[in-house]
């Protein structure tokens, strides 16, 4: 059973960083696919970055130069570095392993002004 917890969100000022966690079981973690998406209140899901098995990255422009992904295989974890952070940037944070099609629970992201 694929499992993901995502834990480290909070409430931080605009200008301020925060680092996601993501943990996960039940999937070779080594090789999967792992994303990042967010969803601000009364928005779709959009998708933020993902880091590949072998270490390649890809970030949306919204958040490129600002927010980092890199992943800690002996961990099974994916970390989501987020700096200069904005007030736009508020929402519940998702990670998702694309190769099980498996969302964790989600993580809140306040930026205040």
């Amino acid at each position: 059973q694929v499992q993901l917890v995502e834990s480290g969100g909070g409430l931080v000022q605009a200008g301020g960083s925060l680092r996601l966690s993501c943990a996960a079981s039940g999937v070779i973690f080594s090789i999967s696919v792992m994303d990042w998406y967010r969803q601000a209140p009364g928005k779709q899901r959009e998708w933020v970055a993902l880091m590949t098995g072998s270490g390649g990255t890809s970030y949306a422009d919204s958040v490129k130069g600002r927010f980092t992904i890199s992943r800690d295989n002996a961990k099974n974890t994916v970390y989501l570095q987020m700096n200069s952070l904005k007030p736009e940037d508020t929402g519940v944070y998702y990670c998702y392993v694309r190769s099980r099609s498996v969302w964790g629970q989600g993580t809140q992201v306040t930026v205040s002004t």
